[in-house]
């Protein structure tokens, strides 16, 4: 059997976000109905199982579109694409390649680190190896009273661990990306707007945290 664990982003927009915002390429966005819900989900290879991000909507279509629109992000699922912006394919699945079944253990449960501040954070997605390709969307979720942000890597040695890099907030993120301003003296920042000179990284909202983030 192999093992896959759901995680449920808090809304639409942000699952728009995480498969399209600031990528290269959009992410493949898998459509298929689980308990009389229409789902789309997007996957994440780990060692010994699959992680999935996903989203419940009435609506069907091919494409997820997304457009930040400077500052007023917009997001549908269409059926063509007309205009500028970002879109996701939409893979409709009419049976699964592997039967969903919740499992009490986790398999691939996430190494923790605390990092410093948002700035440190913003600094660990920028891979010397890859540096035009690697992954940057931030994870945000509610925790005991604050908030968690954080970011994945991944340690290859004999085996492939799997780290949250994460920082305390006292509150919610305000903006779905957080601002760098670090290379010019000042402090990482949530924003909705876009400023030349300055690199993003995309928020999502996750709607409740899950065992495999390794958060106690």
């Amino acid at each position: 059997m192999v093992i896959q664990y759901f995680v449920e982003v808090a809304s639409f927009l942000d699952f728009a976000r995480y498969v399209c915002a600031l990528r290269e390429n959009s992410l493949r966005v898998y459509q298929f109905e689980y308990k009389k819900k229409n789902i789309f989900s997007t996957r994440k290879l780990l060692s010994n199982s699959i992680l999935h991000f996903f989203v419940s909507s009435e609506k069907n279509g091919r494409y997820i579109s997304y457009d930040p629109l400077g500052g007023k992000e917009s997001a549908s699922i269409v059926d063509e694409i007309t205009k500028t912006g970002d879109y996701a394919p939409i893979v409709e699945l009419d049976s699964l390649p592997f039967a969903i079944k919740p499992s009490k253990t986790i398999t691939d449960k996430f190494k923790t680190i605390q990092i410093h501040e948002l700035g440190d954070l913003a600094r660990l997605t920028y891979d010397p190896e890859w540096p035009e390709d690697y992954e940057f969307t931030l994870l945000a979720f509610p925790h005991k009273k604050k908030w968690l942000i954080g970011y994945i890597t991944q340690i290859d040695l004999d085996k492939t661990f799997f780290c949250f890099n994460y920082v305390t907030l006292d509150h919610e993120p305000k903006g779905p990306f957080l601002k760098y301003t670090g290379h010019k003296g000042g402090k990482a920042e949530f924003t909705n707007q876009f400023q030349h000179g300055f690199p993003y990284l995309p928020v999502v909202k996750l709607k409740s945290g899950h065992p495999i983030f390794g958060i106690k």
